[in-house]
């Protein structure tokens, strides 16, 4: 049987989509298939690659992606994680796809000093592995539940 897929989507697929993408394939890989993509595609921002690093997970060889309409509504999950991405998402028009909103502030747009600006990503980071590790232990309940 095939793993649910969770899309994750934001803006521009550089942070916010990257973190929960690599730490839900680290947490939970073994339950969920996870991909993730923006509404444009901003490329991989090298602070995300660093915090995430920093958390053990590596997203280095992680992918830009804008939304694929075939995995769109082949998603079991669609997740946003930006407010722009979840007013601006695409119809799914899969009926049985559940979309959700988790809303994080964007690490990119932090400003300041360097380490400044790295603690806005860790904690935009640590937020996001709560929701995920959360997430997860749902995951694992209902799967529980229903063998």
């Amino acid at each position: 049987m095939p793993k649910p897929l969770v899309y994750f989507l934001c803006t521009g697929n550089s942070c916010r989509s990257q973190m929960a993408d690599g730490l839900l394939n680290a947490l939970g890989g073994h339950l969920y298939e996870v991909r993730s993509a923006g509404l444009e595609a901003h490329g991989l921002n090298p602070r995300a690659v660093k915090v995430m690093a920093e958390a053990g997970v590596d997203i280095s060889s992680n992918n830009s992606d804008v939304i694929d309409p075939e995995i769109l509504n082949r998603a079991t999950y669609v997740i946003t994680l930006c407010g722009h991405a979840d007013e601006h998402c695409p119809v799914i028009s899969n009926p049985n796809v559940i979309k959700w909103h988790w809303g994080f502030d964007d690490p990119a747009k932090a400003t300041g000093t360097e380490d400044e600006i790295l603690v806005q990503f860790r904690e935009v980071r640590n937020a996001i592995k709560a929701r995920v590790e959360r997430f997860v232990q749902e995951g694992v309940e209902l799967k529980k539940k229903f063998n």
